[in-house]
């Protein structure tokens, strides 16, 4: 049986279910979700993800990482990552770190993954770091957490709410009619969100990601190091969000279940409120943060000995990273680090009073 067809069985049974059940089938399935049967990134896959477009990305954030932990002392800590996809941001970042005197011993690495099949091409990118691997970040052990979520936060199972005419809100649903999957509404019920909203207006919650939030800002206030999240999205819900793409393209997310990757947008001031009492930076976009860190005279340096098609594209990838038009705006950046340490580098810590963080 498919998984389309369990799921019409299930909601046969037991009637329509939230956006989160829906999404944490098609993603997580142990037996045909779509993180567990493919290796979705890259030209032959899905979609592709900064590290896979350049180098560059991974060796600014790893001179980040190595900032962050000689800042706070260079205490010995945990280096992981959230959802490392193949591996390849980590490479990058213990290249980049590899000439800091006493950063690789002082770490010992562990990587957050729930999927067999890029656990393999992690261990595979790796070999010779000796990776940990965990299905969740509470699997990681107790101290300085040095930690990158890059396109990790997106994943997590949303809920979806709109507003009625009435002025109360309703969850949005995946039911079944003449065994396709459809949308529908659940009854109204109590929803705590912020003022501004209208009938038919869309806002999206994840407590998977506010629990997380919560995980990481507890180990970081209490241990010390820093989390740095790297996704697409803004500062609160902005409507619907919730999407499907598949070769590279948008799919429709209720057509083929467990066939294309589901996401939705990151509201990163949920995140800083759930990690309190560490201290969230406030938001930043990627672009501006990779100039920050000097993304720009790496590519000089590493232009030097190319020419032709492959001078290209490194050009066009150092553009797709940080120009407004493509991932430059889109992304953002924000970091958790405990309340006493110094503000991260290239990032600015929240105005006096800002309960949000961002």
């Amino acid at each position: 049986m498919s998984l389309k067809e369990r799921l019409l069985a299930r909601i046969a049974r037991l009637g329509p279910m939230p956006v989160a059940d829906y999404m944490a089938e098609c993603l997580f399935d142990p037996r045909d979700g779509y993180y567990a049967t493919r290796d979705p990134l890259g030209r032959g896959g899905d979609f592709i993800t900064a590290p896979e477009i350049s180098q560059m990305f991974g060796e600014v954030i790893g001179l980040w990482l190595a900032q962050v932990w000689m800042d706070q002392g260079q205490p010995d800590g945990v280096l992981a990552e959230l959802g490392p996809g193949r591996g390849t941001l980590m490479a990058d970042i213990l290249r980049a770190t590899r000439a800091v005197p006493g950063f690789h011993d002082a770490m010992a690495l562990h990587l957050v993954e729930v999927s067999p099949v890029l656990r393999a091409a992690q261990a595979e990118t790796l070999k010779g770091h000796d990776p940990s691997f965990h299905d969740s970040l509470a699997d990681l052990p107790e101290g300085p957490l040095f930690v990158v979520a890059n396109e990790f936060f997106d994943a997590l199972p949303i809920r979806q709410f709109q507003m009625s005419e009435a002025g109360d809100w309703q969850e949005r649903q995946v039911g079944a009619r003449d065994g396709a999957l459809i949308w529908g509404l659940a009854p109204p019920a109590p929803l705590d969100v912020r003022d501004g909203f209208k009938p038919g207006m869309i806002v999206e919650t994840c407590k998977p990601a506010e629990a997380m939030a919560e995980e990481l800002g507890r180990r970081i206030a209490s241990h010390g190091g820093a989390a740095l999240i790297v996704d697409y999205g803004d500062a609160e819900s902005a409507g619907d969000t919730f999407q499907a793409m598949a070769g590279h393209a948008y799919a429709d997310p209720l057509a083929n279940p467990g066939q294309a990757d589901l996401t939705a947008h990151v509201a990163f001031g949920p995140l800083a409120r759930a990690a309190a009492p560490a201290r969230a930076s406030t938001l930043v976009p990627q672009g501006v943060f990779l100039e920050r860190l000097g993304i720009t005279d790496r590519a000089q340096v590493l232009a030097r000995g190319l020419q032709g098609a492959a001078l290209d594209a490194h050009i066009a990838a150092h553009r797709r990273l940080t120009h407004p038009g493509e991932m430059g705006t889109l992304f953002k950046v924000m970091a958790l680090s405990p309340p006493d340490a110094a503000p991260p580098p290239a990032l600015e810590p929240p105005d006096d009073g800002d309960a949000d963080a961002t």
